[in-house]
């Protein structure tokens, strides 16, 4: 019986880790992807590469804190697979509302719904995790409200490129040893700023292992059916899985999605997201990327509405009307653009609010309420149920 409940868990837990593959790969490479910067398969790869290696360097601190830190209950092996059942079960509901869930707080909320019940609840660490989940968003979009103000316009300037016709790069094989070289019409910036794109994913596949593999095997670890390396590797596996498969839909989505977007400015967001989930991750604080990474994204909005105005200016009361629609101004030219370099940017309180146009806004506050709102409930569907579960239930 216990080999065959060990089975059930192993097998519910790669369901967990291949739809975390196949959600993360798409927000990590969707950009990439749709710039025709990478192929899927490639995308793929990388994503399996740098996903298990965020898992086996970073993830352990996550693996142990919902493991074995959060609550004192032993995990049976049946508890295990219940606990996996709500994480699975999340995923799910959030497919059908077509809202990504944060596996990370489903995990913890599933977890924290077991220690209730058993009144076996560690309420220090717990407390510590949610104080992260409400002052991370509010760093990152102080961080990205900075970047946007101070710091925005310059990028676009510097990383601001477009495609040239044909490959990016050869490889001479005139001599012994094969060279690889810029391709005919590659020039260094297209160069310097595909591999920005490129490093930007391989760091938000790393960030995504580091803090989503232990949602899917942290109950298989912590009641010893799998030591810590094995379970990583099975939990990193999974994802690998779902972004060879699954995650081909998800990066035509994202890669759509983002096409109001500029890619400097997914880049930048995707930088300080992922810095934050990783330094969180390190802490062993499992964290919601999603969250994240929409308030950076309008804190970077903010930011760069906000250069019309100089900080003088609003004391006096002149406060400027930010939208984060205001980051299409520039009209960056990305990877898969095939425009000039933009001029350069105008000093602070010196832009007109004519040179920051309301067009398409990045997010409808609506859809990004619902967003937020679907991202805590189904944590707290999942902390509910798992406690009448373990309370009502005669679970061993």
């Amino acid at each position: 019986m216990v080999e065959v409940l060990f089975a059930i868990g192993v097998i519910v837990a790669i369901f967990v880790g291949f739809n975390i593959g196949g959600s993360s790969t798409g927000v990590a490479f969707g950009p990439a992807v749709g710039s025709n910067t990478l192929t899927k398969l490639s995308a793929a790869a990388l994503m399996t590469v740098f996903a298990l290696a965020g898992g086996l360097i970073v993830g352990p601190a996550v693996v142990r804190s919902l493991g074995s830190d959060l609550v004192a209950t032993s995990f049976s092996p049946l508890i295990s697979i219940i606990v996996l059942f709500f994480i699975g079960f999340a995923l799910f509901l959030s497919n059908v509302a077509g809202v990504p869930a944060s596996t990370s707080m489903t995990a913890v909320g599933a977890i924290a719904g077991l220690g209730l019940a058993r009144e076996t609840l560690n309420a220090g660490l717990m407390l510590e995790i949610v104080s992260w989940w409400l002052v991370s968003p509010i760093i990152a979009f102080w961080i990205s409200g900075v970047i946007g103000r101070y710091f925005y316009p310059r990028l676009v300037e510097l990383f601001a490129i477009s495609q040239s016709e044909g490959s990016l790069v050869d490889i001479d094989r005139s001599g012994t040893i094969p060279r690889v070289e810029l391709g005919e019409n590659t020039t260094r910036r297209e160069f310097v700023g595909t591999m920005v794109v490129i490093g930007i994913g391989c760091y938000m596949g790393f960030s995504a292992g580091a803090s989503n593999v232990a949602n899917a095997v942290a109950p298989l670890v912590g009641n010893g059916s799998l030591e810590m390396t094995p379970a990583i590797l099975l939990g990193g596996g999974a994802i690998g899985l779902g972004a060879f498969t699954i995650a081909r839909r998800t990066m035509d989505t994202v890669g759509n999605d983002l096409t109001d977007l500029p890619l400097v400015a997914a880049i930048v967001v995707a930088a300080v997201a992922s810095t934050i989930v990783t330094f969180l991750s390190a802490l062993g604080i499992p964290a919601s990327f999603v969250i994240i990474a929409t308030m950076s994204i309008v804190g970077l909005g903010w930011g760069r509405a906000t250069r019309t105005t100089r900080l003088t200016d609003t004391v006096k009361g002149e406060v400027p009307v930010a939208s984060v629609g205001s980051l299409t101004a520039d009209d960056a030219p990305t990877v898969g653009d095939r425009t000039e370099t933009p001029k350069h940017p105008e000093p602070i309180g010196e832009e007109s609010r004519d040179d920051i146009p309301s067009a398409s806004d990045l997010f409808e506050p609506g859809t990004t309420a619902r967003v937020i709102f679907l991202q805590n409930i189904v944590p707290s569907i999942a902390t509910v149920a798992a406690y009448l579960v373990f309370r009502f239930l005669p679970v061993a």
